[in-house]
């Protein structure tokens, strides 16, 4: 584990990810609060461009609580049974709008409490869902950050509790509205799992990751 970042560095940073991408998105398409959740929800292991081919013809038809309910698990199925674990993920998203509709009057809430207690919704999901819909920010820790987070110093933690928490505290909050998304896509695309992209990485000068390869562009 690296050592946490200080101040300077971290606003050097995060200030070369916002000149190379000022405006960050997430990658998984939804038409409102409501679809997003879902969407979030089926990405558990599974990848963006996979989920987004699955929902573009069921977020067609059914982008409400109410209408979700009314295509029914055995419809939801057949949408989405590309995507792995499909069984159980439409269990949790005919449970999690029925909830949306008894409980919450078809809106989806704007807590990270209430978003946790609906079936398959976790920390994670909900911080995505409050960052990208309500604009707060949020941090979803995955994968990707976790071990950028890590590798580099930018916010080190055994856990992704831990990783959430290093970015809430360090990173200067100018930056934290899109910090998770500028993480992500690093992470995904540049510091990747086996052989990072470091030659292409405009941060490396700034990373303490140690095994570095020593290729050029």
């Amino acid at each position: 584990m690296a050592k946490q970042m200080d101040y300077q560095t971290l606003r050097e940073v995060f200030t070369r990810f916002q000149a190379a991408e000022p405006e960050p998105k997430g990658e998984l398409d939804h038409v409102n609060a409501f679809t997003l959740v879902v969407a979030v929800a089926l990405s558990a292991q599974a990848t963006d461009a996979g989920v987004n081919k699955a929902t573009k013809a069921l977020f067609k038809i059914a982008d409400t609580p109410e209408k979700m309910l009314a295509l029914g698990e055995e419809g939801l199925t057949e949408h989405i049974k590309t995507i792995g674990l499909f069984r159980q993920k439409a269990k949790n998203v005919i449970k999690l709008s029925n909830i949306l509709h008894e409980e919450y009057g078809g809106e989806v809430p704007n807590s990270r409490a209430a978003l946790q207690s609906l079936p398959g919704v976790g920390r994670k999901t909900a911080n995505v869902v409050l960052n990208m819909w309500w604009h707060y920010p949020a941090q979803a820790v995955d994968t990707h950050i976790f071990r950028l987070g890590n590798r580099s110093g930018i916010c080190p933690g055994k856990d992704v509790v831990a990783v959430e928490r290093a970015i809430e505290d360090n990173v200067p909050v100018d930056f934290q509205q899109h910090t998770h998304h500028w993480m992500i896509l690093h992470g995904r695309y540049i510091c990747v799992a086996r052989k990072p992209k470091c030659a292409a990485c405009h941060i490396r000068d700034l990373c303490q990751f140690a095994e570095k390869p020593n290729e050029k562009l």
